[in-house]
């Protein structure tokens, strides 16, 4: 069924929860309209500050979010909040559901919480994250939050996604041990120790500000990943975590970083796109009979498998 999608974006402009979740919808189902949604909001993009939150399970990622929620109401600022959840492997929906763990947010107008299944999308996010984030920044949302599944260490996709990335650890889970390894403690712009309340709190701060002084050389000016500590479950260092935000923005925008950000994450889309829309025509290709005779060829020893795969490209493309 088609809808009428200036008349949806107009009403999601207007804050209206129902147009935002089906244009959400449209994007998480790959609609025949998608192009015509993301033409249309193409030019009211650009204004919302994307914020990704990622880290193991149990680190509270859901509490410090519904937290970081609301203290931007509070600064009077609308949010959106986008919950990656793992799939089920049954129905393919989020197998987990953050809108439940953000229920004091539901009926606020300023806010709008959406849970969305990776459905099988390794990294952290769900593959249609991005277009669902330009959707919310289209709607008005002055500030984005991007959790991230929590799966681990190779959960570094939200880096690409976001204009700021958080990453939240906890006391007493390993995380201390991983701090010397490469992959998610990477990619911070901000480390926030959750849970501080607890032993072990200190020394975890304490070997992450070791691995950041083992990192890369920095210049003078350059960004430094601040480290918070926090108990999100009692609002304890909340205010700091957003001062925090706050000045890596101001720093992203003096030193003329987040529009380079943003460039790299829709070139990246882009890209994605443009490989998807070629492993469509692929796929389609399995009957084929120019994909039988290259198989064929190779059998033989004819052909070499790169060979074979530069001549169905130049097919494809007529190149």
């Amino acid at each position: 069924m088609t809808v009428d999608v200036p008349q949806l974006v107009a009403q999601a402009r207007e804050g209206r929860p129902r147009a935002v979740a089906r244009l959400i919808s449209l994007v998480e189902g790959a609609s025949p309209q998608l192009r015509e949604v993301m033409a249309a909001l193409a030019p009211l993009t650009g204004g919302a500050y994307v914020v990704g939150l990622t880290g193991s399970p149990g680190v509270g990622k859901s509490t410090s979010t519904s937290a970081l929620v609301a203290a931007y109401r509070k600064a009077g600022k609308r949010v959106g909040v986008l919950a990656v959840d793992p799939s089920s492997p049954f129905s393919g929906g989020a197998l987990l559901g953050d809108r439940v763990r953000m229920s004091d947010h539901a009926s606020d107008p300023g806010v709008y919480i959406r849970s969305m299944a990776t459905r099988g999308h390794l990294g952290g996010l769900a593959w249609s994250a991005p277009q669902a984030i330009r959707v919310l920044d289209a709607a008005g949302c002055d500030v984005i939050l991007v959790e991230t599944v929590g799966v681990g260490q190779s959960e570094v996709e939200i880096a690409s996604q976001a204009d700021t990335s958080v990453v939240l650890l906890a006391p007493g889970m390993g995380d201390g041990i991983q701090a010397a390894k490469a992959g998610i403690l990477e990619i911070g712009d901000l480390y926030v120790v959750n849970k501080a309340d607890r032993d072990g709190a200190d020394a975890t701060a304490r070997e992450l500000n070791h691995m950041l002084g083992l990192g890369e050389a920095r210049d003078p000016g350059d960004w430094r990943p601040p480290i918070v500590k926090t108990v999100a479950a009692r609002n304890e260092g909340i205010d700091e975590v957003v001062d925090a935000l706050e000045k890596h923005r101001a720093w992203l925008e003096k030193h003329d970083v987040l529009t380079e950000r943003r460039a790299r994450r829709a070139a990246h889309e882009v890209e994605t796109i443009a490989v998807t829309a070629l492993r469509e025509r692929i796929g389609d290709l399995r009957g084929d009979r120019r994909l039988g005779a290259l198989a064929r060829r190779i059998v033989a020893g004819e052909l070499d498998p790169y060979a074979a795969a530069d001549e169905l490209v130049a097919g494809l493309t007529g190149k």
